[in-house]
């Protein structure tokens, strides 16, 4: 816009330094990070804006099947601004402009040609493209898909080769894998898959056949980022399994030498355990905000409603009594206008402004993603050039940290999609963005992720 004739500009000692604006991703914002992993239905529009809020440096969404989305509708809302790729009777994927710059959309395929028409469909509202190589879950693995990848590593290269040709530069491409049971078979796939051109590469650390109770063998991934390190090539490695939030990252880092970590099921349980302090008593101070947000955002009540039977956390100052009393209503309660529900919920606050301090948080962000640094790790400055300490970095040596990592007890993975997905609300608001509106003209139309998988 152009400045009014009349304006007076501020002279330089006056004028605030400009935030610089976060133009798309690289491999080193998946460095030093702390992330949302994809999940079936738990990783929903409302979770991911509300890790966002409280410090996820990145969010994945739930993974899609690369058909489900070449047909969708894609719709948006001119109130809230939220887009939905919409099917014929249900709503497949739901984003909104303000993650876009944090938003790693996962596909699962087994056809190269296939995973880029799905990634051209969804390009313009993420920033990178994700290949979920490690889902072991029938439904994924009977197509070929997922875990099925890591035993057919030609069709697996060729996907994330494809992927990366076809896709813009400032669009990333990265998998998601399992360890495989040697340890040389993992290197040489590792190798192979580096070597795709990928971004970053995320590292659920058991193999196909183990079962979330079984504890995450942390203790392989160390070669594997030696290894990629000795590549060359910069890519990040990224460790999932068992971490529990912000602090546990920290100690996950140092024991692993992983350049970051991917939070699953302790995100399921409570989306603020990206930061430093999580909440406590989360039926006060998490379910009232998070229905309204999904209330404001038109998130289906069914999806909602299981998300927030997920979220769990120490209690403080909530009675047992009150908990089990919001639950209950949560129970009963068959929409977003239930009068049991609204009373157990409280309307001091509105959807709307519930979102603007989502907005507000992510907005505040310095520059691009959050970083997650071990205690003697920095940043290093793009200008001017510094003298660079040479102290030690704690970082790769686990002797210093003591501790066992173990999976939290009672857990277990959400059903894959199906074809009782819920679906779309009716809502006559939505309509399409044209492209004088958006400045983007939308890609050519062609024609849901498990946890930690």
């Amino acid at each position: 816009m152009a400045r009014h004739p009349s304006s007076r500009s501020a002279s330089p000692a006056q004028r605030p330094a400009k935030k610089p604006k976060l133009s798309h991703l690289t491999s080193d914002d998946f460095k030093n990070g702390i992330f949302l992993a994809p999940m079936v239905r738990s990783g929903a529009l409302p979770t991911r804006l509300f890790a966002l809020k409280h410090g996820a440096s990145l969010v994945w969404g739930p993974e899609m099947v690369d058909k489900a989305i070449l047909h969708a509708e894609r719709v948006a809302d001119p109130v809230t601004g939220v887009i939905s790729y919409n099917g014929k009777s249900r709503a497949m994927f739901t984003t909104h402009p303000i993650e876009k710059p944090y938003l790693i959309y996962q596909i699962g395929s087994s056809d190269p040609d296939l995973a880029v028409q799905a990634a051209k469909t969804v390009m313009n509202d993420v920033s990178g493209i994700d290949l979920n190589c490690g889902c072991p879950k029938p439904f994924s693995t009977h197509s070929g898909m997922g875990a099925a990848l890591l035993t057919n590593p030609d069709v697996l290269c060729s996907i994330l080769t494809a992927l990366r040709r076809e896709m813009p530069p400032e669009i990333t491409v990265s998998a998601k894998i399992r360890l495989l049971p040697s340890r040389e078979d993992t290197l040489k796939l590792v190798e192979r898959i580096v070597n795709t051109g990928i971004s970053a590469l995320t590292v659920h650390c058991r193999t196909r056949n183990m079962r979330d109770r079984e504890p995450a063998m942390v203790e392989r991934l160390q070669e594997i980022v030696d290894f990629v390190e000795g590549m060359g090539r910069g890519i990040a490695v990224i460790e999932n399994g068992d971490c529990t939030g912000w602090e546990d990252a920290r100690r996950i880092r140092a024991l692993t030498g992983a350049h970051s970590v991917m939070v699953a099921r302790a995100a399921e349980s409570n989306p603020s355990c990206f930061s430093s302090t999580p909440l406590q008593d989360v039926e006060r101070t998490l379910v009232p905000s998070y229905i309204r947000l999904a209330e404001y955002l038109d998130n289906h009540w069914g999806l909602t409603k299981f998300c927030v039977n997920q979220f769990h956390g120490t209690h403080v100052d909530v009675r047992k009594a009150d908990s089990k009393a919001l639950r209950q209503a949560l129970s009963t309660s068959k929409s977003y206008a239930d009068s049991v529900l609204k009373e157990a919920i409280s309307d001091d606050v509105s959807g709307k402004e519930e979102f603007d301090k989502i907005v507000k948080a992510i907005e505040a962000r310095e520059c691009g993603p959050r970083r997650l640094l071990l205690p003697a790790e920095t940043v290093v400055p793009v200008v001017p050039p510094a003298p660079v300490s040479q102290d030690k970095s704690t970082h790769g040596e686990p002797a210093e940290l003591d501790g066992v990592i173990v999976t939290p007890p009672g857990t277990q993975n959400p059903d894959p999609p199906s074809s009782n997905a819920p679906k779309i609300p009716v809502n006559d608001r939505l309509a399409y963005i044209p492209a004088l509106v958006s400045g983007i003209d939308p890609a050519t139309p062609t024609p849901g992720g498990d946890i930690g998988g």
